[in-house]
C-alpha cells in the first residue's frame, strides 16, 4: 500500500484528523491520569516527534508519537520501571527545565480501525526510527504494550515477554515480533508502566462488568487482572509493558 509518512511539524493541518482517527484502545486505558494530563500535549509540544501516515486519498490511517527526554541524568540512567507513565513525566519535566534530551521514547503507534493487518504498524516503527536518527539521536526506546497479552492476562509479563516461536525464535507476541524484526532488542519489563484507578461505578461504566467481588477481575483488553476492593469501593489496574531498545 502506498503511504505518505511525515512529521506533524511538516503537516500541521493534520493535527485534527490525527486526533480524531478511529482507534481501538479499550476505554479504561485512556483513564490513566499521567496520560490523560500529558498525552494530548505531545502533538503541540513535540510535533517533530509526531508522525502521521496518509493513504493516496489523504485519509489519516496511522499515527506515531514519541518524546525526547534525558536518560543519562542523576537518579535516572536506566529505563524506568514506571515505563510509559515515567517517560512522559520525564519528557515534559525536561522540556520545562530546558534540559537537553539524549534519548527518545516511543509513546504510541496506532493504526486506524479497519486498517490493521496490512503491515502499517511495522512501517510506522521504521519511520519513527528514521525520524529519531534524523533528529540526531542514536537510540529509540519503547515501552511496548504486547498486543496479544490480554489473551493470557494471568501470565506474568516477564515470562510472556520471553516466549518465542519454535519455527524462527522470534517473539510469540505479534507486536513484540514487529519490534524485534525492525532491529529492536527486548531489555526488561516495566512492571508499573501505567496505572488506572477508579471507583467501582466508574469501572462498571468502562467495562460493563459487575465489579461486585473482592480480588482479581479479568477485563477485556487488560494485560493483567484488575484488583477490586468492594469494601473500599475502588479498583486498580497496574499495567506492565516491555522495554525494547532500537539503535538508529
Amino acid at each position: 500500500m502506498e503511504l505518505t509518512i511525515t512529521t506533524l511539524a511538516a503537516r500541521p493541518e493534520l493535527a485534527g484528523p490525527m486526533r480524531e482517527m478511529p482507534e481501538t484502545w479499550p476505554e479504561f486505558v485512556v483513564e490513566d491520569l499521567v496520560g490523560w494530563a500529558n498525552y494530548p500535549r505531545i502533538a503541540v509540544e513535540f510535533p517533530e516527534y509526531s508522525l502521521v501516515a496518509t493513504d493516496p486519498d489523504g485519509t489519516v490511517v496511522a499515527r506515531a508519537y514519541s518524546v525526547p527526554f534525558v536518560l543519562n541524568a542523576p537518579g535516572r540512567g536506566e529505563l524506568p520501571e514506571g515505563g510509559w507513565d515515567q517517560v512522559l513525566l520525564w519528557a515534559f519535566s525536561d522540556l520545562r527545565r530546558g534540559s537537553t534530551p539524549d534519548t527518545v521514547s516511543a509513546i504510541e503507534v496506532c493504526v486506524a480501525k479497519g486498517w490493521q493487518g496490512q503491515g502499517i504498524s511495522g512501517r510506522m516503527v521504521a519511520a519513527m526510527r528514521e525520524n529519531v536518527g534524523r533528529l540526531g539521536f542514536r537510540e529509540l526506546v519503547a515501552p511496548v504494550r504486547p498486543s496479544a497479552k490480554h489473551l493470557d492476562a494471568s501470565a506474568p509479563m516477564e515470562e510472556y515477554a520471553r516466549r518465542t516461536r519454535a519455527e524462527d525464535g522470534l517473539p510469540y507476541d505479534p507486536w513484540l515480533r514487529v519490534h524485534v524484526r525492525a532491529g529492536g532488542v527486548i531489555e526488561a519489563v516495566a512492571p508499573v508502566s501505567m496505572t488506572v484507578s477508579g471507583s467501582l461505578a466508574r469501572w462498571r461504566s468502562w467495562t460493563g462488568l459487575p465489579f461486585d467481588e473482592d480480588g482479581p477481575v479479568e477485563v477485556s483488553g487488560a494485560l493483567v487482572p484488575v484488583h477490586c476492593s468492594v469494601a473500599h469501593g475502588y479498583a486498580v489496574y497496574v499495567e506492565p509493558n516491555v522495554w525494547v531498545r532500537h539503535g538508529v
